[in-house]
């Protein structure tokens, strides 16, 4: 989605660079729109790396696209942080002689502020007497917290910290209709031993499986992980309170973990990439070209855990009944062919929805973008979307509410 990050002034906008970090690591297109002052404790090319964006704070450029009011027409989430005493008054004025202050005027989505100021003007009437304004017009606020202040002052006024500010603006951009809920969901890939240093696996790295994870719980979900084997920095990016993550290694053990998981699941998501053959026995020991035995390895077919899902989840009429979601990948350039093996597929294994997506130099394993096509109960394609992994998410999981009554 898209949102516009406004930092006013204030010292605590070093802080805000880390903001905006997390909101696009979080897959989202994010804007920077700093005041003059906020320029004097962050500069611009600091600003344009972390959002990959271009900035500017002048209602002068790019007037033919009307960029003054288009970035407020545009912009699904209008978060504010820090956001000074100055600007909270302006605010409430409607004060709009700055690109903030005409963005915020356009725009008619939800706007949060993270006040960030000395205690003293933050008790102040006049600035009291703007919040007060402000939240009876619909503003979000987050903080602030009582610490340490710039100037070795301490008190209420320090603006929270941007780990706050990033879930509470998540939240303000995800329905909360999967609340209520529990949701379990595989990531990673497996990976089946040969020997102590060896294994057969795949080059999944469960971004996607986590990402599908952390939008259900930002939608209200609980949420089991059963996480195979990720890349380093995935464990971290599905930290969330309503997520309870389960490490797993093989596919006997995730197929385990999936079916614990399940048996209280109302919706059950199996992204990760289990192996599909694993070796009829592991080594004890590290295997040597003088064993002679790596020219050739047995193999043994592993459960289909997707199938296996299938044949036991419950059963009965909504929403009393599981909903069961599948992925595959598939390195076809013929999206006709894609399509047909996911149908049959998806009825093979009986699941509700398929996600089809393609694997390929810029999508797919190891690649931070997605490209994918939901295939729903009839065979039809009920969503086609290309992005970042979280907005395939997303989508996934509109495809699943539409599913429920």
């Amino acid at each position: 989605m898209d949102i516009v990050v406004g930092v006013s002034g204030g010292i605590a906008a070093y802080k805000s660079v880390q903001l905006v970090r997390l909101l696009v690591k979080a897959g989202h297109d994010v804007t920077v729109v700093p005041t003059e002052d906020a320029l004097r404790f962050v500069g611009v090319p600091t600003w344009e790396a972390i959002s990959r964006n271009p900035v500017t704070t002048s209602v002068h450029d790019d007037v033919a696209r009307v960029r003054h009011v288009a970035l407020g027409q545009g912009a699904d989430l209008v978060v504010v942080a820090p956001a000074t005493a100055n600007t909270l008054a302006r605010m409430s004025a409607g004060i709009a002689d700055n690109l903030l202050g005409t963005t915020l005027l356009a725009t008619t989505a939800p706007v949060l502020v993270a006040p960030a100021m000395h205690a003293e003007m933050w008790a102040h009437p006049a600035t009291r007497a703007n919040m007060r304004t402000l939240v009876e017009r619909g503003v979000h606020v987050i903080g602030p917290d009582d610490g340490e202040l710039a100037g070795g002052d301490s008190g209420p006024g320090r603006m929270s910290e941007p780990e706050a500010i990033a879930e509470a603006a998540l939240r303000l951009l995800a329905p909360q209709d999967l609340a209520g809920l529990r949701v379990a969901v595989s990531a990673g890939g497996t990976r089946e031993p040969i020997d102590p240093v060896r294994y057969l696996g795949n080059r999944s790295s469960g971004r996607q499986g986590a990402a599908l994870a952390v939008e259900a719980a930002g939608r209200g979900a609980d949420v089991d992980l059963v996480a195979a084997n990720l890349a380093g920095d995935v464990l971290a990016a599905a930290a969330h309170p309503r997520i309870r993550i389960h490490r797993v290694g093989t596919a006997a053990e995730l197929a385990t973990a999936m079916k614990d998981a399940a048996a209280a699941a109302d919706v059950v998501v199996m992204a990760a990439a289990v192996a599909d053959y694993r070796p009829a026995q592991a080594a004890a020991h590290k295997l040597t070209k003088e064993d002679g035995i790596l020219e050739r390895i047995d193999l043994v077919e592993n459960e289909d855990v997707l199938a296996a899902l299938g044949a036991s989840r419950r059963e009965g009429a909504a929403p009393e009944r599981q909903i069961l979601v599948g992925f595959a990948a598939e390195t076809s350039t013929d999206a006709d062919a894609r399509r047909e093996r996911a149908r049959r597929k998806r009825a093979r294994k009986g699941a509700d929805l398929l996600a089809v997506n393609l694997a390929d130099a810029d999508h797919g394993f190891e690649k931070p973008d997605n490209a994918v096509e939901i295939i729903g109960p009839d065979g039809e394609v009920v969503a086609a979307v290309s992005g970042s992994k979280r907005r395939i998410a997303t989508a996934l999981w509109d495809a699943v509410v539409a599913l429920r009554p």
